[in-house]
C-alpha cells in the first residue's frame, strides 16, 4: 500500500517488504580526497584491499542519463538477469514544500494519483493489476515517487501510464472525500504508535520554522480542509516532466526505449512557476522550505510525552548538516560505530547493561537539514533520566578516548556491504538512482559515497562526534506511559445483520479494463528453465545451489523444523527463545566474537522462528560465504546458551511483550488465533510473561537438541559461487552433525468451523485506529483446490485497490486505508484471513460491508474475465518475483520444506494458467463462509459499546 516514508539505518534506499524508502546521505561537489590530503601507507592498503574486495566495478558505470526538450530527466540502466523491468517516477516535491494548514497535501495528491485520469476514469490499481505490475508509491520530504516492476514486454504501457497520470490526473470531489477518509485512517495507525507520537513532538521542537518538523503524512486537522481547488493546483505546479525524473532498469534495449520515452513523453509540457499553498488561500504563492532559511533550535529539558502505551522511550535528536556537506560519510560511519551490532558501543553501554531492551538510530541527510536520531527502549523498571545519562557519557567517551582503527575498518565494511547487498534487485537499483538525481542531482552519488567512506579515519569520526553531538545541540523526548494497555475481552452479539444500506457494485468487467489499458502483448515472456542442483548427505542435510553471477552476493535461506508449533502449553516461546539465542555463544566463540567475524565482512545471520519451523536467513560477498557457512555451522551444531545471555533475551522478550500488547494488531492476530484453535492445539498458544518466566537454561538445551536436526534442516543457496566448491564447502562443514533417533513429529487435531458469527472485541484504551480480523481455518498447501484458492483470493481481497474488497471498502466507502485477503496455507491446514484497519467509528460498516462481499461471492461465484485477470496478475507477480534473489531462493526452499518437485519452481504458473471458472467458483462456495466466521476488532473501548449488526 502507498504511504510515507521512514527512516532507517542503511545510507540509502531499501524496501522493505513494508514497503517505504529510507533516508538518503549525500556528498559536496569537491572530490572526497580533498579533504583527506595525508593519508598513511597502511591506510592506503586497507582502503585499495576494501575497494578491490567490495566493489569490483562501480553501481553506474552503464548508467546512462538523458534530458528531453521538455526538461524530464530520463535514467536508464540495462540490467539482462532476467526478463523484468521497473519503472519509477521520481516528483521532485514533497512534505518539504508545505507549510502548517497544508501538512499533509503531498501525500494526499499521492493517494490521488491512483483514482483514475481524464482519459482513463478507473482506478488505476485495476489496471496496474491488469498489467500484473508490483505497483506502488511512497511520500518522503524531498520526493514523491511512483513505481511499478513487470515483465518486460509490458515496458511501455506502463509508461504510458505514467505519462497520462502526470498530465491528466483528475480530483474530483467525492473521490477526494473517499480518500480524505482513506489518508486519516493511515495517520491513525501512525497515532497508535507511541514511538510515532514521540518523535512527532521532538521533530517539532527541532524545526519549529521549516517542513521537515512536520509530519511526512500530515495532520488529521490539515487533512479534513483539503478542498479540491487546493490539491488540483498542487498538481498542477509540482507535477510535470521538468519536475521529474524517470528511471528505467532492467531486460531492455536503451536506444528503443528512448525512443518510446520520447513518444510518450515528449509531448507532455513543462510547468508553470510552482509554488507552494498558503493555509488560508488556495493559490500557490510561496516556496516555503526552498528559500526561507533554515532555523535550528534545542532544548535544554526534555519533551515528556505521558500518554497511554507501553513501555518508557527516550528520543534523542541532534541537528546536521544538510546533504552537500563533506561529514556525511564520516556521520555515517560514527553511527555504524555507535549502534550497529552487538560491538557498537551504545549496544554495550546500554543494552548489555540492562538498562535499555532495544537502540536503534539513524543519520538522515537532506536537501536543505540533516538530523541524527537515537532511539532508546528502556529496560522493565529503569529509569529514563540514568538512561539519557549514560547515553551521552557512551558518546562523550568515545569522543574523548577515540576508536581504534579495526573498529572503523569495520564499520566502512559493514557500511559498503550494506549498498552492495541492497542493491541486488533491479526494483533497489532503480530506487537507489532516483533517489540520488532527485536529492543531489546526481545520479553517481553513490560511487563517490562508497569512495569517501572507504577514506574515513578515526580521526575524523571523533571530529564529528565533537563537532555535532554536544549536549548543547540536541533535543530530547521521554515517552512515560500513564496507563495498562488492554482491559477485559468483551463478546459481542452476533454480526448476523447489518443496518447499513450497502449494495455492493457489479465487479468492474475486464472489457472495462482492457478499454483504458494500453496496448500490450499479454503472452509473458518465457522465463529461463534454470533449476537448482538438489544434494543430500548421509545425515539427512538437504541442500539447493542455484549459481548467479549478475552481483558478487550470496543469499542464503534456510529451513528447520524446531518451528513454535513444538512450544510445550506452559512455555510458550520456548522455540523463539532457541532461536533468537543460537547466535549468543557457542563452545569456541562467545557472542562478541560472533558478532565481530560477521561484521568484519558486512555479512548476516538471522534465525526467526514460525508456526512450522524455523527460518535461517543469511547474506554476504561472494568471497565471504565459507566464513558465513562456518558461523552457521558451528551455531547450530555448538551454540552453549550461557545463562548471561539468556537472562538479557528473557527480560528483552518480556519489554517486547509489552509494546506488543499495546499494538492493536498483534492483539487481534493473538485473540483472532485463539478464537479459532481450541486449547491444546498447537497453534492456541502465545507467549506470556508467565510462560517466558518459566524457560529455563536446560530447557532450551533440551529444545534444541531434540529438534535442531540436518535431517530436517533445508539450505538453499543463490548467487555468485562455484557449484562443486560450495557443495564441498558445506560437506565440510555439516557433515559431522550427527542424527539421534527419528524426528518429532505433530498430528494437528482437526478444527470445527464456527457455528455462527463469533464477534469479539479487545479493548485498547485510547488508541486511534482498530485493526479487524475475520477469517476461519483454513486449507493446507497440499489441497487440490490449492490454486483455484489463490485465483479465488486475488479476485476477493489479493491487492487493495484492484479486489472486491479493496474496489468497495477502501476505494469506494473510504473506510480503510488497506483490507487484504489471505489463504495461509502449509504443512498443515492453515487460515483464512482477512485484516483491515479502520477508524474506529468505521469498523462496523466495514465488517458488514466485508461480509456482504463474500456473501455475494459465495452464492453468485466470480466471472470468468475475472478469473482470467486474476491468474494474469499471478503470474506475471510470480515471474516478476524470480528476478529478486530473495524471493527467488525462499520459493527454492519452501518447494523443498513442502516436498514438491523442484520444477515447481517453473510448474507454478502452468498449474495456475489451468485453473478454470468453475474451480474458482466451487471454491468460493467450498471456502468462503460468512456466517460462520470470527471477526476481531481491536481498537479503542467505544466499539464494545456499540452494537455491530
Amino acid at each position: 500500500m502507498y504511504g510515507f516514508s521512514k527512516f532507517y539505518k542503511y545510507p540509502l534506499p531499501l524496501l522493505l517488504l513494508s514497503l517505504w524508502l529510507v533516508a538518503v546521505f549525500l556528498l559536496s561537489d569537491p572530490p572526497a580526497h580533498s579533504q583527506h590530503p595525508v593519508i598513511s601507507n597502511k591506510e592506503k592498503y586497507q582502503s585499495t584491499l576494501l575497494a578491490k574486495r567490495i566493489m569490483p566495478s562501480t553501481l553506474t558505470e552503464n548508467v546512462r542519463k538523458t534530458v528531453l526538450e521538455n526538461g524530464l530527466t530520463v535514467l536508464t540502466k540495462e540490467v539482462h538477469t532476467a526478463p523484468v523491468v521497473t519503472v519509477q517516477v521520481w516528483y521532485k516535491v514533497g512534505s518539504r514544500n508545505e507549510e502548517p494548514g497544508v501538512n499533509g497535501i503531498a501525500h494526499q495528491l499521492e493517494h490521488m494519483m491512483f483514482k483514475g485520469t481524464r482519459n482513463r476514469p478507473i482506478q488505476f490499481g485495476r489496471l496496474f493489476s491488469a498489467l500484473g505490475s508490483d505497483s506502488n508509491a511512497f511520500t518522503s520530504y524531498d520526493q514523491t515517487a511512483y513505481y511499478g516492476t513487470v515483465e518486460r514486454n509490458k515496458l511501455k504501457a506502463l509508461l504510458v501510464l505514467e505519462a497520462d497520470r502526470m498530465r491528466n490526473t483528475q480530483i474530483e470531489p467525492e473521490q477526494l472525500a473517499s480518500e480524505k477518509r482513506v489518508v486519516i485512517s493511515e495517520l491513525q495507525g501512525y497515532e497508535n504508535s507511541p514511538e510515532y507520537r514521540l518523535n512527532r513532538a521532538v521533530m517539532q521542537a527541532v524545526f519549529p520554522n521549516h517542513a521537515y518538523g512536520l509530519p511526512v503524512g500530515g495532520t488529521k486537522a490539515d487533512v479534513e480542509k483539503f478542498e479540491v481547488e487546493q490539491v488540483e493546483k498542487y498538481y498542477r505546479n509540482f507535477y510535470s516532466p521538468d519536475n521529474a525524473v524517470l528511471v528505467i532498469v532492467g531486460d531492455f534495449q536503451t536506444a528503443n526505449t528512448l525512443e518510446t520515452i520520447k513518444e510518450v513523453f515528449g509531448k507532455l509540457p513543462r510547468r508553470q512557476e510552482a509554488g507552494v499553498i498558503s493555509p488560508s488561500s488556495p493559490s500557490l504563492s510561496t516556496q516555503h522550505g526552498l528559500n526561507a532559511p533554515l532555523t535550528l533550535t534545542s532544548l535544554s529539558t526534555p519533551i515528556v510525552l505521558r500518554e497511554p502505551g507501553a513501555g518508557r522511550l527516550l528520543q534523542v535528536v541532534y541537528p546536521l548538516p544538510d546533504a552537500n556537506q563533506p561529514d556525511v560519510p564520516a556521520l555515517d560511519v560514527m553511527d555504524y560505530i555507535l549502534t550497529e551490532g552487538r560491538n557498537s558501543r551504545l549496544y554495550q553501554a546500554l543494552v548489555e547493561s540492562g538498562l535499555a531492551s532495544e537502540v536503534t538510530a539513524s543519520v538522515t541527510s537532506l536537501r536543505e537539514s540533516g538530523w541524527y536520531e537515537v532511539l532508546v527502549t528502556a529496560g522493565a523498571k529503569q529509569d529514563l533520566k540514568k538512561i539519557d545519562s549514560m547515553l551521552s557519557s557512551a558518546i562523550a567517551n568515545v569522543a574523548e578516548k577515540g576508536m581504534t582503527s579495526e573498529e572503523v575498518e569495520r564499520a566502512k565494511t559493514q557500511l559498503t556491504a550494506d549498498v552492495i547487498l541492497s542493491n541486488r534487485d533491479i526494483t533497489s537499483q532503480a530506487m537507489r538512482l532516483g533517489t540520488d538525481e532527485t536529492t543531489v542531482g546526481d545520479y553517481r552519488y553513490t560511487d563517490r559515497y562508497l569512495a569517501a567512506v572507504r577514506l574515513v579515519k578515526p580521526a575524523d569520526v571523533v571530529a564529528v562526534i565533537n563537532k555535532y553531538l554536544t549536549k548543547e545541540a540536541r533535543t530530547v523526548g521521554f515517552f512515560e506511559p500513564t496507563q495498562k494497555r488492554i482491559t477485559e475481552v468483551a463478546d459481542k452479539p452476533d454480526l448476523t445483520q447489518t443496518t447499513e444500506n450497502f449494495s455492493p457494485g457489479a465487479p468492474v468487467l475486464f472489457s472495462e479494463v482492457m478499454k483504458y489499458l494500453p496496448p500490450v502483448d499479454l503472452a509473458t515472456d518465457a522465463i529461463a528453465q534454470v533449476l537448482p542442483d538438489e544434494f543430500k548427505f548421509t545425515n539427512g542435510l538437504r541442500i539447493l545451489l542455484l549459481p548467479d553471477r549478475s552481483t558478487p552476493t550470496v543469499t542464503m535461506s534456510g529451513h528447520i523444523q524446531a518451528g513454535t508449533e513444538f512450544d510445550p502449553d506452559n512455555q510458550a516461546g520456548l522455540a523463539a527463545f532457541v532461536a533468537d539465542n543460537l547466535l549468543n555463544g557457542t563452545n569456541s566463540k562467545d557472542v562478541l566474537t560472533i558478532a565481530k567475524v560477521l561484521a568484519e565482512r558486512g555479512a548476516s545471520l538471522d534465525f526467526q522462528s514460525y508456526r512450522e519451523g524455523v527460518h535461517i536467513e543469511g547474506d554476504s560477498l561472494a568471497e565471504d560465504l565459507p566464513i558465513l557457512l562456518e558461523i552457521l555451522a558451528d551455531v547450530v551444531k555448538n551454540s552453549n546458551f550461557p545463562v548471561k545471555e539468556l537472562e538479557l533475551h528473557r527480560q528483552q522478550n518480556l519489554t517486547d511483550l509489552q509494546q506488543e500488547l499495546d499494538e492493536p494488531s498483534e492483539v487481534a492476530r493473538r485473540v483472532f488465533v485463539q478464537s479459532i484453535y481450541p486449547k491444546k492445539h498447537p497453534l492456541h498458544t502465545f507467549p506470556t510473561e508467565e510462560s517466558l518466566e518459566q524457560i529455563q537454561r536446560q530447557d532450551v538445551i533440551d529444545f534444541k537438541a531434540k529438534h535442531y536436526r540436518p535431517d530436517t534442516t533445508v539450505l538453499a543457496l543463490v548467487g555468485d559461487f562455484d557449484l562443486d566448491k560450495v557443495r564441498s564447502l558445506i560437506k565440510n562443514k555439516f557433515g559431522d552433525w550427527e542424527v539421534s533417533g527419528q524426528a518429532p513429529t505433530l498430528k494437528y487435531p482437526p478444527v470445527a468451523m464456527p457455528e455462527k458469527i463469533v464477534s469479539v472485541n479487545p479493548v485498547l484504551p485510547d488508541k486511534a485506529q482498530a485493526v479487524t480480523y475475520m477469517g476461519y481455518t483454513g486449507i493446507n498447501r497440499y489441497d487440490p483446490r490449492f490454486q483455484a484458492a489463490l485465483v479465488l483470493n486475488q479476485i476477493l481481497g489479493g491487492d487493495t485497490l484492484s479486489s472486491r474488497l479493496g474496489a468497495e471498502v477502501r476505494d469506494r466507502q473510504g473506510l480503510s486505508y488497506g483490507i487484504y485477503s489471505s489463504f495461509q496455507a502449509g504443512k498443515n491446514a492453515g487460515t483464512f484471513l482477512i485484516e483491515m484497519q479502520t477508524s474506529p467509528e468505521d469498523s462496523s460498516k466495514a465488517i458488514a460491508s466485508t461480509r456482504q462481499i463474500l456473501q455475494q461471492i459465495h452464492q453468485q461465484g466470480v466471472t470468468a474475465l475475472e478469473v482470467e485477470t486474476a491468474k494474469r496478475t499471478l503470474i506475471s507477480n510470480y515471474n516478476v518475483s524470480l528476478a529478486n534473489p530473495e524471493e527467488l531462493t525462499d520459493r527454492i526452499l519452501m518447494n523443498e520444506v513442502y516436498g514438491l518437485d523442484k520444477g515447481e519452481l517453473h510448474f507454478f504458473t502452468d498449474k495456475i494458467q489451468k485453473v478454470t471458472l468453475d474451480q474458482v467458483n466451487q471454491a468460493a462456495r467450498e471456502l468462503l463462509h460468512p456466517d460462520k466466521i470470527v471477526v476481531v476488532t481491536a481498537g479503542p473501548s467505544v466499539l464494545a459499546e456499540k452494537s455491530i449488526r
